[in-house]
């Protein structure tokens, strides 16, 4: 029986008929699979022997008839084995695993923006267009990563070393403006800190996350404004609860803000 990828794809234009459409902009994607040499439902993938494991792993936190739900963290794990992108026989995979129709599989995929479903480069960069990196400057950290790269957004070095696409709002927004690296943040860039972030990927050694699981460029911790840390010295006392307040089962409406701590 033809999977359901192939049977699309037999309705769909060639790659190179609309290679001009595949580029991904503002974090969106094509919706359906185009096969290319290396991305066909015939090309081969199964996790590794360790993988496996991490896969056994992920199913035993969900009961037998509810595999469905580790589709997403499979995807994630397939796609951190295949390089960062996830071919359609991975998809394929994670499919069988979890006894589902490669369908449920594919509307998953294809509709986090998590899941790259076409190859990226090995450090791949995505940077905040939306408002507050964008008033604070994300065009011109764009256009520094495109002269320095030689790449468009959309587009990957010919080396496959780097992908540059422009996506929304990544949540830093205090520290913008921003990209995310892989998994990771880099914040409160400027066209020299930028440059010097690449050029530290090219030579293998991006520099490593602050204590707080981002590294703001600028030498700041995390958050924190120019004067550093101002408050929240020590860890503010709770409110105090009356462990007795629901001891004979029954609670006054009109105290219902005081049984609660508010």
């Amino acid at each position: 029986m033809l999977s359901a990828a192939r049977l699309i794809s037999r309705r769909l234009p060639s790659a190179s008929a609309v290679a001009a459409g595949q580029t991904r902009s503002m974090g969106s994607a094509q919706s359906f699979h185009i096969n290319t040499p290396d991305n066909t439902p015939e090309t081969y993938f199964d996790f590794t022997e360790e993988n496996y494991k991490r896969v056994n792993k992920i199913l035993s936190k969900y009961p037998a008839n509810y595999k469905q739900s580790g589709i997403i963290p499979l995807l994630d794990l397939a796609q951190r084995q295949h390089g960062g992108w996830l071919p359609v026989a991975a998809m394929d995979k994670v499919a069988q695993i979890v006894e589902a129709a490669p369908s449920r599989v594919y509307e998953v995929a294809s509709f986090y923006t998590m899941f790259n479903r076409t190859k990226v480069g090995k450090y791949f960069i995505q940077l905040c267009g939306t408002t507050p990196c964008m008033i604070c400057g994300s065009e011109d950290i764009k256009k520094t990563i495109e002269n320095h790269l030689g790449i468009k957004n959309g587009q990957t070095t010919k080396d496959g070393l780097f992908t540059l696409l422009e996506v929304e709002c990544l949540g830093a927004c205090a520290n913008a403006p921003m990209v995310q690296l892989n998994d990771d943040y880099y914040e409160c860039l400027t066209q020299k800190t930028t440059i010097e972030l690449l050029e530290a990927c090219k030579a293998g050694n991006p520099p490593a996350m602050g204590k707080w699981g981002s590294l703001p460029m600028n030498g700041q911790v995390s958050c924190e404004g120019p004067l550093g840390k101002t408050s929240l010295w020590e860890a503010p006392e709770p409110p105090k609860v009356d462990v007795e307040r629901f001891k004979g089962g029954e609670v006054d409406p009109a105290s219902v803000k005081a049984h609660m701590s508010y």
